[in-house]
């Protein structure tokens, strides 16, 4: 496994300068964005948009996840240790136990997403 990245792509910049709503805006005027593998340790990342985006790999220690809806995101290889996830929906496929395992002792997730 590697180490998590810190990214050039502009839309992973404007998340790590705290730009959540310009991410979002970018995002509704069809920007893409591929973040797998990104950190984002520390993050305060309420309200983000990642409908279909791919989080595969993605490092969320101690980020402020409250109210994202991660349905439709690839997940596989992410890890939420000490992550604030209240509020959050995860796709079906991803046992309540493993998401707990996740944040509480920084197990990755084990995800296969379905694209349908």
């Amino acid at each position: 496994m590697n180490a998590p990245i810190i990214s050039d792509d502009p839309l992973y910049q404007l998340l790590r300068s705290d730009n959540v709503s310009a991410f979002n805006q970018a995002r509704s005027e069809g920007q893409t964005c591929n973040l797998e593998g990104c950190d984002f340790k520390g993050l305060d990342l309420r309200n983000l948009n990642v409908a279909g985006v791919n989080l595969e790999n993605a490092y969320f220690r101690g980020a402020d996840l409250r109210g994202i809806d991660f349905r439709g995101c690839n997940l596989n290889g992410a890890s939420f240790a000490g992550a604030k996830i209240s509020g959050c929906f995860f796709p079906f496929e991803i046992p309540p136990t493993e998401i707990q395992l996740s944040v509480t002792m920084g197990t990755r997730l084990r995800h296969i997403c379905n694209k349908s």
